[in-house]
């Protein structure tokens, strides 16, 4: 990991998170007082358990947050891109952090301190109200998470699961936005889904064999969206 690198994406960041309801001067105090590393694939970020000390905005990369089971298994609970924030939920509600953060592709993340966080929240309402939107959102997403693994043949939340990584990894280098542009282990897509590794790969080789999907090297194309969605609805 490289700490205190420049980092020009920033603002742009800022520009379409929460933050954009800052004001100038509060941006200027937030960028001041920021800290940028660069990590390498497979490097944690943070941990579950540690005491949230601020919070942390993806400027480059992907991150997937897990959480350990009573067994110590490793549960992934979402994933995190460019121009998402971090930790926020745990620092304000003064609690140890809920997951740990590894980096699935080399990631760069600008901190911001708890303090200077804090500050800035307090004295801007509405920053306070957009960043309750954020909260409640990532709350809705939890409670379709559970719904869907209640509900849903392993079938349907796999077909759920590639719609889902194709929207939020696009290649922005596609044309038509069909290549998901992160490459996941078979291991991390059937722990989304809820199901063995073995089971994925069969089901991963009758989607390709159905041309719902293909393969380019080891990231997943989708070509036939609508066969997916009409799959992954069949218990609605």
């Amino acid at each position: 990991m490289q700490k205190n690198q420049p980092d020009n994406d920033y603002f742009d960041v800022i520009n379409i998170s929460f933050l954009s309801w800052c004001t100038e001067q509060e941006r200027e105090r937030l960028n001041a007082s920021k800290s940028c590393s660069h990590y390498k694939k497979g490097q944690p970020v943070f941990y579950e358990d540690n005491i949230s000390l601020g919070i942390y905005c993806i400027t480059k990369g992907a991150i997937k947050l897990t959480r350990s089971n009573k067994d110590g298994k490793e549960q992934i609970i979402r994933f995190a891109r460019e121009g998402e924030f971090l930790g926020y939920r745990a620092l304000i509600a003064d609690e140890p952090l809920v997951a740990t953060a590894t980096c699935i592709e080399d990631t760069t993340c600008c901190f911001i301190p708890k303090n200077i966080f804090i500050e800035v929240l307090e004295n801007n309402s509405n920053l306070n109200k957009h960043m309750l939107k954020s909260l409640c959102h990532d709350l809705g997403l939890a409670d379709e998470r559970i719904q869907s693994l209640a509900q849903k043949s392993v079938r349907e939340r796999l077909a759920e699961t590639l719609l889902f990584l194709q929207q939020t990894f696009k290649d922005r280098g596609d044309t038509d936005n069909t290549l998901i542009s992160v490459t996941l282990p078979r291991e991390d897509i059937a722990n989304i889904v809820g199901t063995a590794t073995e089971t994925v790969i069969r089901l991963l080789s009758e989607f390709r064999n159905d041309k719902f999907i293909d393969m380019e090297g080891k990231k997943i194309r989708i070509i036939d969206k609508e066969a997916l969605e009409k799959i992954s609805h069949a218990s609605v």
